[in-house]
């Protein structure tokens, strides 16, 4: 696992970190919270545009639940299309994980982490091409995803969580419940081989054309 120095910086309330994996941001929002319960705004157009660029373009939500010890990912979306997701906690607890995946990236092979709750509703930004993890803290934690292009079964591959030459930080007094996609999930280097892997020119170009740019 890479360190990095944190870049933090604030926009209309909310707090942006930079991410160790380039292109990856987390987001902080402001929480409000009074006798009657909570209000928060997980994505803010005017925060992640000031981050990204451009604005997240919507194409379809997911809502996961899951008991404590479940592990999904690492998951990425073949390129072309690939798919950038925008990911919260709605309840419980999760340990949320970003790993570079694409060739030719400065920061292949990078991960970071970051830690969700309900207690601060922080949010992450995965662009094209980055793997996505998340381990499941306490029983019943409900995960929310925005991503940007429609599910696509035949797109949809998985790298080997426990990776040795990734070596991802999952705590040691977890029992881990997996797929059996995941559990059969190959590691990065044998998906390179096998051609798996994003390029990162291929990301930019995307990128590029989500913000108008070319």
């Amino acid at each position: 696992m890479t360190t990095h120095a944190e870049r933090i910086t604030e926009v209309a309330g909310t707090q942006v970190r930079a991410l160790a994996v380039e292109g990856c941001f987390a987001f902080t929002p402001q929480v409000h919270r009074d006798e009657r319960g909570v209000f928060v705004s997980p994505l803010q157009d005017e925060a992640f545009v000031a981050a990204v660029g451009h604005r997240f373009p919507v194409a379809q939500t997911n809502h996961s639940r899951s008991a404590r010890g479940v592990l999904r990912g690492i998951h990425f979306t073949t390129m072309p299309p690939g798919q950038a997701k925008y990911v919260h906690c709605a309840r419980g607890r999760a340990l949320d994980i970003v790993v570079d995946l694409r060739l030719g990236s400065p920061t292949f092979g990078v991960c970071d982490t970051v830690r969700m709750d309900t207690r601060t509703f922080r949010s992450v930004y995965l662009a094209e091409g980055v793997g996505h993890a998340f381990l499941s803290l306490k029983d019943d934690t409900v995960m929310s995803y925005l991503v940007s292009t429609p599910y696509r079964a035949e797109l949809e591959q998985a790298i080997d969580p426990f990776d040795g030459t990734l070596g991802l930080p999952w705590p040691k007094n977890v029992e881990f419940t997996l797929s059996a996609r995941d559990r059969a999930a190959v590691s990065l280097a044998e998906a390179e081989a096998l051609g798996m892997l994003p390029r990162y020119a291929d990301c930019r170009a995307g990128l590029a054309d989500a913000s108008g740019t070319r």
